[in-house]
């Protein structure tokens, strides 16, 4: 039998934000594939709790029709079609919220969907947003726990990830890391596309 694991921060909220810098704009203005490659590392921040994103997946325009923007402008995805640097935030199955960064210069369609986290600070308080997590590897391993965890919803739907509550911090480590390139998982169309991308070993990516 496993131990319990101890709910405690890996590294001070505080310290952390000393430690870095928000992404720019231009970060997320780039190639939707670099973009999400580029965002492993990177610390995803929101009321009080933190984690490392250490798995992503692509999605492109109008060809591909997996993304939710090959459907074209609509009341839902109209901020896939807007500026840079914003959250598109999504209700699936009826009772997970994901997160999608979105991607490409304005009028472009692009997001990245953010699909783990590796938790870092606010452990203790995702816990209490997450009771049902059995291991500190299944906080935050995938979609819909990393979003409860951070208690991210569709209220935040368009926020301006560069500035406000909901942002993504620059990567602290400067240690390099081999990323894993697969087929996305879950999705009826393209699911052929090797646009899902992961940290080589690390224990926290969705199963």
């Amino acid at each position: 039998m496993h131990a319990t694991p101890e709910w405690v921060d890996r590294i001070p909220l505080e310290e952390l934000l000393a430690q870095s810098r928000t992404l720019p704009r231009e970060f997320y203005a780039r190639d939707t594939v670099e973009v999400a490659r580029d965002l492993l590392g990177t610390i995803l921040i929101h009321e009080g709790a933190a984690g490392r994103i250490v798995e992503t997946e692509a999605y492109l325009g109008p060809e591909d029709l997996a993304a939710h923007a090959s459907r074209g402008v609509t009341n839902r995805t109209r901020v896939l079609f807007g500026p840079p640097g914003h959250a598109y935030v999504y209700f699936i199955y009826g009772k997970h919220e994901c997160l999608n960064l979105v991607a490409q210069p304005e009028g472009t369609p692009g997001c990245v969907l953010i699909r783990a986290l590796e938790p870092l600070a606010g452990i203790a308080e995702m816990k209490k947003r997450r009771p049902a997590a059995r291991s500190i590897e299944d906080l935050a391993s995938g979609p819909g726990k990393l979003t409860a965890a951070l208690n991210i919803t569709r209220r935040h739907y368009g926020a301006d990830v560069t500035q406000g509550s909901l942002i993504v911090r620059e990567c602290l480590s400067k240690t390099p890391f081999e990323i894993v390139t697969t087929p996305r998982i879950g999705i009826r169309h393209c699911s052929d596309w090797p646009l899902r991308f992961f940290i080589a070993g690390n224990r926290f990516v969705s199963r």
